[in-house]
């Protein structure tokens, strides 16, 4: 299993958005379209989030043209650059499903007023990375007295060959 964790944990972003059902977002994502890479916006509201870790998907529901389309993302995925929370709605389900049937106006969630919108992002490899760097501090340490030991037999010997030439130099100038 570690291995299995290891590999996950390297596909992992470091910092995630906080998204909850029932908000409107717009999701930056990348399109390869023959040699070239473009970024495309796809505004809508967030009708299910599923799923946890590496395999964690939200939903985005948006109606073009008069067609609902329907799109899911990884929230891991390289081609999610980022995620945008344009309002915060109010949901009172976990899945919206019901929104799919609904028309114009009344295919949207209640905005929440007064609530502050502002992207928060979660912190996902902060615990694991702080890990590796114990192990490098401890091999730092080890190695330190090494080098003080040889220094200081190196400093003695020269600081013995100064007291006798100041001797010397002493009964000279009486």
């Amino acid at each position: 299993m570690d291995i299995i964790k290891s590999i996950e944990h390297e596909q992992l972003k470091n910092k995630i958005p906080e998204l909850k059902v029932g908000n409107t977002v717009k999701v930056h994502v990348r399109i390869k379209e023959g040699n070239k890479e473009r970024i495309q916006v796809f505004e809508g509201i967030i009708i299910k989030v599923q799923g946890g870790g590496l395999n964690q998907t939200f939903t985005v529901r948006k109606t073009s043209y008069g067609v609902g389309v329907e799109k899911t993302f990884l929230i891991h995925s390289p081609l999610v650059e980022k995620v945008e929370l344009v309002r915060v709605g109010k949901a009172r389900r976990a899945k919206l499903y019901y929104l799919r049937d609904r028309v114009g106006k009344a295919a949207k969630t209640k905005e929440n007023i007064g609530a502050k919108i502002e992207s928060k992002y979660i912190d996902v490899k902060e615990e694991l990375v702080e890990e590796p760097a114990v192990e490098a501090e401890a091999t730092e340490t080890v190695e330190a007295p090494v080098e003080e030991a040889k220094v200081e037999e190196t400093v003695a010997p020269v600081e013995e060959a100064k007291a006798e030439e100041v001797k010397e130099e002493a009964p000279k100038a009486e």
